[in-house]
């Protein structure tokens, strides 16, 4: 497989993507990866984005399906600039992740898997965040809060739609 002459990637991101696959034994190995760089990209993953990592790594489009509905982290349509994920794992259901989960649902007006209209946010219930011990936790894209109220849930809120969050550049 050669390089794309027209990607619909940033000139960094093919260029990344171009060096991914010669790290791998297998070309193959590199689609999860090159799937979660794309997703941050463009913000989901595309048929566009299917398309051309099928290329790049020379699959079969059903291939890279496959596997993309394997994983939930990757996602087909777009989030919100700030995806919110609610771990309802044991640890954190037994200190309140459902009470937290049904707090963001009423909070943003949305259930899992949406969108708030403006696109700032989306829910997600999530298996594990690996934030046992200081249940109950949330991830805000790639940040984690922990010990968690609804009150303290409000000020995060308030926080990202205020620019003011973690991971805000």
């Amino acid at each position: 497989m050669s390089e794309i002459a027209n990607t619909i990637f940033s000139p960094e991101l093919a260029a990344r993507f171009d060096k991914l696959v010669t790290i791998y034994p297998l070309r193959r190995s590199a689609l999860v990866p090159m799937l979660l760089y794309a997703q941050d990209e463009v913000g989901y993953v595309s048929d566009a984005v299917i398309a051309e990592i099928a290329e790049r790594i020379g699959l079969l489009e059903l291939d890279v399906r496959n596997v993309l509905s394997y994983y939930s982290m990757l996602r087909t349509k777009p989030a919100g600039k700030y995806n919110v994920q609610v771990c309802t794992n044991i640890s954190c259901m037994l200190r309140g992740g459902y009470e937290i989960l049904d707090h963001c649902k009423h909070k943003l007006g949305i259930g899992h898997k949406e969108t708030t209209s403006d696109g700032v946010f989306s829910l997600e219930e999530v298996e594990c965040i690996g934030a046992c011990c200081w249940a109950p936790a949330i991830q805000i894209n790639y940040d984690f809060h922990d010990d968690l109220t609804p009150e303290k849930v409000d000020v995060l809120f308030q926080m990202y739609r205020d620019g003011q969050g973690k991971d805000v550049k």
